[in-house]
C-alpha cells in the first residue's frame, strides 16, 4: 500500500507540473496570434489607402482622356481605434513609420482631388477655354455702370479770385446689360472652338448745365437700345502644357463680325424742352463696334502650390469699313468710313483653391487703344478726340463647383481709370457635358 500511494503522488505531482506549461503555451501561441493579426489589419490598410490613391489616379488620367471628371474614390474600411492604438509599429522602406506613410498617402490624395475640379475651373476659365469636356454650354450675364461728369468754364478770372464766363457741367451715367450664350466645343485634348452670341441692353442718362453762368439750372434726358451684340468666333490651342519648369500654355485666335447696331450714323437731336441749345442727345444707344476685328492672344497658367498664378496678353486689329452715313446731324447725310485704333490687352493674377469645389481669384487687367479715325468720301482721315482709351480694372473672382457638371463663376470688376467702368459685376454658369 504504501508503495501504491507514493505512486500516486508522484503521478498527481506530474500532472500538476504539467498543467502550468500547457497554459503558458497556449497564452503565447494565443498572443503571437493576435499580433500576427494586428500586424495584418495594419498592413490591410495601408493596402487600402494605397488603392485609394491608385484609384484617384485613374480616374484623373481618365477624365483628360474622355473628357469626364472623376468620380469619387473607393472609400477605405475604417479600423476600429481599439486596434490601431494596440497595433504594433512597423517600418516602412527608408525608416518612415507605416503611419507617416499613411498620412503622407492621403495627403497626397486630398491635393489630387482638389486639383482635378478646383484647379481645373481655374485653368479653363482663364484660359477661356475647355480641353477637358467635350462640349460646354455656358450662359454669361454682366452688368456695367459707368459715370462720368466734366466741368467746362469758358471765361477768365478776375482778381485771382472771381470767375467771370459761363458754366457747364456735364454728366454722363450709363448701365448696360449683357447676356452671352457661349458654346465650347472640343475637337482635341489641345485644340478647342468658341462661339459667343451677346444680347446686349442698355440705358444712358444724360445730363447738362449751366444756363447763364448758373450750375443749379439742369436739363436730363435718357436714351435706351437693345439689340443683339457683336458676334465672336475663337480658336485655341494648347501650345505647351505644364511642367515644373513652364507654364501651360494657349494661344487664342478669334474674329469679330459687326451683328450689333453700330454708333455711326445714329441722329443727335435737340431736347425740345430743353433751355440749352446745344443740349442733343442719341436717338438711340448702339450695341456693337460696327467693324470687322481679329484678335490675337495668349494666355500662361502656372500652378504653384498652394496658388496657381495666370496671366495673358494679346492685341486686337480693326478693319476699316464704309458707312453711308457717319454723321450725327439729322439734316445730314455724310457717307464715309472708320477706322478704329487696335487695342493692346494685358493682364495678370492669382488664384488659391480652398479645396475640391471652390477657389478665389485676384487679377488685374487693362485695354489700351489709340485714337479712332473718321473720313468722309474722298476726303482724308480725322482723328476723333478723346477716342483714345485705357482702361484698367481690378478683378475680383469666386468659382463654386455645383456638381460634376455646373460651375457657377462670379467676378466683380472695379475700374482704375477714368475709361473703364465704374464696376463691373459677372456671373457665369458654364454647364459640361
Amino acid at each position: 500500500m504504501s508503495g501504491f500511494a507514493s505512486f500516486s503522488t508522484f503521478g498527481q505531482d506530474a500532472q500538476s507540473t504539467a498543467a502550468p506549461a500547457t497554459s503558458a503555451q497556449n497564452q503565447a501561441d494565443v498572443q503571437e496570434l493576435v499580433r500576427q493579426l494586428q500586424m495584418l489589419k495594419v498592413s490591410y490598410a495601408q493596402e487600402v489607402r494605397k488603392l485609394r490613391v491608385l484609384d484617384a489616379q485613374v480616374q484623373a488620367l481618365q477624365s483628360r482622356l474622355t473628357g469626364k471628371n472623376a468620380t469619387a474614390p473607393l472609400p477605405a474600411e475604417a479600423v476600429p481605434p481599439s486596434e490601431t492604438a494596440n497595433a504594433p509599429t512597423v517600418s516602412a522602406p527608408g525608416g518612415v513609420e507605416s503611419s507617416q506613410a499613411a498620412s503622407t498617402t492621403q495627403t497626397a490624395q486630398t491635393a489630387s482631388s482638389t486639383q482635378s475640379r478646383s484647379v481645373q475651373d481655374v485653368l479653363e476659365q482663364e484660359q477661356n477655354a475647355y480641353f477637358s469636356r467635350k462640349f460646354t454650354f455656358e450662359n454669361d450675364l454682366t452688368y456695367n455702370h459707368y459715370d462720368r461728369a466734366e466741368l467746362t468754364l469758358n471765361g477768365f478770372l478776375a482778381l485771382n479770385s472771381i470767375f467771370l464766363g459761363n458754366i457747364a457741367i456735364d454728366r454722363v451715367t450709363s448701365d448696360s446689360l449683357t447676356y452671352d450664350m457661349i458654346g465650347r466645343y472640343a475637337i482635341t485634348p489641345r485644340l478647342s472652338f468658341n462661339l459667343d452670341v451677346p444680347y446686349v441692353g442698355r440705358a444712358t442718362d444724360y445730363q447738362q448745365g449751366g444756363a447763364g453762368g448758373s450750375a443749379a439750372a439742369i436739363d436730363e434726358k435718357q436714351s435706351t437700345g437693345k439689340a443683339i451684340g457683336d458676334v465672336s468666333f475663337s480658336v485655341n490651342y494648347k501650345l505647351l502644357t505644364e511642367t515644373q519648369s513652364r507654364p501651360d500654355t494657349v494661344l487664342t485666335f478669334g474674329m469679330t463680325a459687326p451683328s450689333g447696331r453700330a454708333p455711326y450714323g445714329i441722329k443727335w437731336y435737340n431736347v425740345a424742352s430743353s433751355q440749352f441749345e446745344e443740349f442733343a442727345v442719341p436717338s438711340r444707344q448702339p450695341t456693337g463696334n460696327g467693324v470687322w476685328q481679329a484678335s490675337l492672344g495668349s494666355s500662361f497658367v502656372k500652378t504653384i502650390d498652394p496658388a496657381i498664378v495666370f496671366g495673358n496678353v494679346g492685341y486686337i486689329h480693326s478693319f476699316i469699313r464704309g458707312f453711308n452715313d457717319i454723321n450725327t446731324d439729322p439734316q445730314v447725310v455724310t457717307p464715309g468710313s472708320v477706322k478704329l485704333a487696335d487695342v493692346f490687352y494685358f493682364g495678370a493674377g492669382l488664384a488659391f483653391a480652398f479645396n475640391d469645389r471652390a477657389s478665389l481669384s485676384l487679377s488685374f487687367s487693362d485695354r489700351i487703344n489709340g485714337k479712332d479715325s473718321l473720313r468722309e468720301t474722298g476726303g482724308s482721315w480725322t482723328k476723333i478726340i478723346g477716342s483714345q482709351a485705357n482702361a484698367a480694372t481690378l478683378n475680383l473672382g469666386f468659382t463654386y463647383a455645383v456638381n460634376a457638371h455646373t460651375t457657377i463663376v462670379t467676378l466683380l470688376g472695379m475700374g482704375m481709370t477714368p475709361d473703364a467702368p465704374d464696376f463691373t459685376l459677372t456671373f457665369k454658369v458654364p454647364y459640361m457635358f
